[in-house]
């Protein structure tokens, strides 16, 4: 008895001193906050009233919050009165915009997904443009709910947006009209392949109800046939409820299997998330498509197929956004969007592409500073964090030059493919033979040019002579160096002509095509599609990409 009551007593004291040493470090963690609030209070007040100039207390008291959130992740932030209202028009699904969504990447603003169909998308913003001004307004230092804000408008209302873009060194602005934008989850649901014996479906959101409405388009593909595979396309998919991506990976997983976890500092924030209900395509080969518009929810779902070995993923990069926040109201109709948690998953890696406590010399957080991990999916595939979610097979949209942007931006394809079939009152759905030819002809006909660095330099340099004769060599060096930029010009053409054909493809398809046969012919031409395709044909591919 003795030594059962010696080691009571030792559980007791153990627990006490366990909940002493909390309780210590809790009163102390308290006492920290309380007297770093006097410290701040006793400055903000004297700034606020004996500073030399005055200083609007709201204003003062805005920059500190800022300043003092900055140093943390970027999607935690202030939102004040103002912002509520905005962020609620977001949310709601519908609104006046040109169909955009904004992040983070590294230290800039970016478009995450332009939406199909909506002004921006059919002007030719693409995601991961680094947005630079909207409406003249320079966005830098502003977050991703800040440059949202400016786009969202009146139906019909004017708005400009100047861009960056990787691998190209000017700066382009487009001059767009604000639509209604409606943004659904399932945006098209159609039967592929040489005997329609695939079935895909692009989600744009997830959205209420965005899992239910997959399985019941998935639910009515097979009432009319039987199909060999899925593709699911998740591209510019910009996330959206986690409960729905969970539901959606439950359609085709076993339950009992681990979808993500979220770790966080409190124990009250870590969760783990896992199929419950049987599995309705659970032997449904499954194609995943993703690119740099893919995040959040879109990232989880593709992760955990890849993972789970479940998926081929096909595409680019994902996004990288893999941390949780939540909203926390604060007084006077402000709140706290904050970062509480991490996404993890399956394999046990993270889908955020940059770890924000690493930091360069100069304290910007940057994707090079962060380590990468390897891991393994359950087939023992490796795999790698610190890159959001990296495709199986890597298959890309032809990348940008500066023809191709200026031709879009113009309208150039629109009005050509326009003018064409009201000429020739045709109303065949086969594109010409002739088109790209008459396509040249057309822009030569129109004046067409497009700014290069090399027109500037010219521009700049012949600014400078304008004193000089005109007669002098070095103006007749510009003549001569302008003639070959002209003809640069025109080369461009023929060198983006596959780029350009394929644009005029898509243009004939639009403007002849509606619904269903307009989406179905828009995705033959769709070289990630077809790629998807060939996979689901050679099974022996798809089986050696999970099973290697």
């Amino acid at each position: 008895m003795n030594f059962f009551r010696k080691y009571a007593v030792l559980i007791f004291l153990t627990a006490f001193l366990v909940i002493t040493a909390a309780f210590a470090r809790n009163s102390d963690l308290f006492f920290q906050i309380k007297k770093q609030l006097t410290i701040f209070s006793d400055v903000y007040k004297e700034v606020a009233t004996q500073y030399v100039d005055e200083i609007g207390p709201e204003k003062l008291m805005k920059r500190s919050i800022n300043a003092m959130l900055e140093g943390l992740d970027p999607y935690t932030v202030f939102i004040d009165e103002g912002e509520q209202q905005q962020m609620e028009i977001l949310s709601s699904g519908s609104y006046g915009g040109i169909g955009i969504e904004a992040g983070y990447r590294g230290n800039d603003v970016v478009i995450i997904a332009p939406l199909d169909g909506y002004p921006g998308q059919r002007a030719g913003l693409r995601a991961g443009d680094i947005i630079e001004q909207i409406n003249r307004v320079n966005v830098r230092g502003m977050s991703p709910e800040e440059v949202q804000q400016l786009t969202v408008g009146d139906v019909g209302t004017e708005i400009s947006i100047t861009i960056r873009r990787p691998g190209i060194d000017e700066s382009i602005t487009f001059d767009l009209t604000r639509e209604r934008i409606e943004v659904k989850n399932v945006n098209i649901s159609a039967r592929l392949g040489n005997v329609e014996q695939y079935g895909y479906i692009q989600l744009s959101r997830f959205g209420h109800n965005a899992a239910e409405e997959v399985r019941r388009e998935l639910a009515d593909m097979k009432s009319n046939g039987n199909i060999s595979g899925l593709i699911l396309d998740l591209r510019n998919n910009p996330g959206g409820l986690l409960n729905e991506a969970i539901d959606l990976v439950d359609k085709f997983v076993e339950p009992g299997v681990t979808i993500v976890e979220t770790r966080g500092r409190l124990s009250s924030h870590n969760s783990t998330l896992a199929t419950t209900e049987p599995a309705i395509f659970e032997d449904l080969p499954l194609i995943v498509l993703i690119n740099h518009g893919s995040a959040s929810a879109s990232e989880i779902v593709a992760g955990a197929f890849q993972d789970l070995d479940r998926a081929v993923i096909i595409g680019d990069n994902s996004f990288g956004k893999g941390l949780v926040q939540t909203i926390r109201p604060l007084s006077y109709n402000t709140s706290l969007k904050i970062t509480i948690s991490k996404y993890f998953i399956p394999s046990g890696r993270s889908i955020q592409s940059i770890d924000y406590s690493y930091r360069d010399a100069d304290g910007n957080s940057n994707a090079v500073f962060s380590p990468r991990r390897a891991f393994e999916t359950k087939n023992g595939r490796v795999v790698y964090d610190g890159r959001g979610i990296e495709p199986d097979i890597r298959e890309t949209e032809s990348a940008s030059t500066l023809i191709d942007l200026a031709l879009q931006r113009n309208n150039m394809y629109f009005f050509f493919i326009n003018d064409y079939l009201r000429e020739s009152g045709s109303e065949q759905e086969e594109i010409a033979d002739d088109l790209f030819s008459r396509f040249t002809r057309y822009l030569i006909e129109q004046d067409f040019t497009f700014e290069t660095p090399a027109d500037r330099h010219l521009n700049s340099l012949e600014s400078n002579l304008q004193n000089f004769s005109k007669e002098s060599a070095a103006q007749e060096n510009i003549q001569e160096l302008k003639a070959l930029l002209r003809d640069y010009k025109v080369a461009q053409i023929y060198d983006n002509q596959p780029v350009i054909e394929r644009n005029l493809h898509k243009e004939w398809i639009s403007q002849t095509l509606t619904d269903q046969d307009r989406n179905i012919a828009m995705l033959s031409i769709d070289r990630v599609v077809n790629r998807a395709i060939e996979v689901l044909e050679d099974r022996y591919q798809y089986q050696v990409v999970l099973m290697p």
